[in-house]
């Protein structure tokens, strides 16, 4: 009997590869931490009675942990977001940024940082606000033309205005950036997208947000199934379509806005991913959502850990690492996918 979704084993499987990854990226680094006295400091500091002290603790749990874990997260809310909207607008060159959502949210991000836009106490809060919020307005403008010209919300459209919306947003950030004085450093640095210096503060964020927003989308997998057949056959079957569209569209700029203020701008993890988790599940929303969170978070994890240990001392934005990696990826899956068709 064919099954929608996947069954415990499945999850235990994805769960099991998911934290060796989180384990392997926190042991490694510029000082490397044997994998058993890195799982042995992690579960003492969970489950044991005993604080651990000394230096390698102090590295894993106040370092690595806390940016690693931030790390999964963002990359499994970026990959969930790139399918939704792949699904939504049946387009494979779709992820959280097509609709210009992820550009609203930089910009709002890029004003926090370069007029140091705080909120006392809680020094990342403006960033995420502003972030948030920018990612939210961005959505409001881009609908609101969208219903202007076209009363059906098509997916063409939204796509045209996202599309022009990102390139205005990209102007006004370059202004920005042009008063910023000294604060272009650390603006072109998180431009690329960066996360370190992450916090267990910024984790329970993205939990909090992934949680809620991405419970949301993975609700909606029989629903973009309907998508796949066209918005007019998803209407006569009874699909609510302009309600799931904003649905998908107010989830995907949560976690796009969240994403954004904590990690920068990243690329391409939400558009390759899907792609690679698709050739393993098949197209069923029910099933890619869902193996496409694990997909993310291990895929992140991996570029993060390659940032950190290929110029070792030195660092690379995670955000140039996934764009080199994922463009070849991109190109060899499109390539590969050509040549099945003939």
């Amino acid at each position: 009997m064919h099954r929608e979704g996947y069954g415990i084993t499945e999850y235990l499987l994805f769960t099991a590869v998911t934290l060796v990854t989180l384990l392997v990226c926190v042991a490694a680094g510029s000082i490397s931490v044997p994998l058993g006295e890195t799982a042995r400091i992690i579960w003492n500091a969970v489950f044991g009675s005993v604080k651990p002290d000394g230096t390698y603790a102090s590295i894993i749990l106040s370092v690595r942990l806390p940016r690693v874990i931030c790390v999964a997260l963002v990359g499994a809310a970026l990959s969930v977001c790139g399918a939704a909207m792949q699904g939504l607008l049946r387009n494979p060159l779709a992820d959280g940024s097509t609709l210009g959502v992820s550009s609203g949210a930089s910009l709002g991000a890029v004003i926090s940082i370069a007029f140091g836009i705080t909120v006392p106490s809680l020094p990342f809060a403006g960033t995420t606000v502003l972030a948030i919020a920018f990612a939210f307005l961005s959505l409001i403008i881009i609908l609101s033309l969208s219903y202007k010209l076209d009363f059906s919300l098509s997916t063409s459209t939204i796509i045209l205005i996202g599309i022009i919306f990102s390139m205005f947003a990209s102007s006004i950030i370059s202004l920005v950036i042009t008063f910023a004085g000294e604060k272009v450093g650390s603006i072109t640095f998180w431009t690329m997208g960066s996360l370190s210096g992450s916090t267990y503060l910024n984790a329970l964020v993205l939990s909090a947000v992934l949680a809620v927003c991405g419970g949301v989308l993975l609700g909606c997998g029989r629903e973009l199934n309907a998508f796949a057949i066209g918005e007019d056959n998803a209407r006569h079957i009874g699909v609510n379509v302009k309600k799931i569209k904003l649905t998908v569209l107010i989830s995907v700029s949560a976690l796009i806005g969240v994403c954004v203020s904590i990690g920068g701008t990243i690329g391409f993890v939400g558009l390759v991913t899907p792609h690679i988790v698709r050739m393993i599940t098949g197209p069923n929303h029910r099933r890619l959502l869902p193996a496409s969170m694990f997909g993310g978070a291990v895929l992140l994890m991996l570029c993060d850990l390659l940032a950190r240990m290929l110029l070792r001392p030195l660092e690379l934005p995670v955000g140039v690492v996934t764009s080199l990696i994922g463009a070849i990826l991109f190109v060899y899956i499109f390539y590969t996918s050509r040549r099945s068709r003939r």
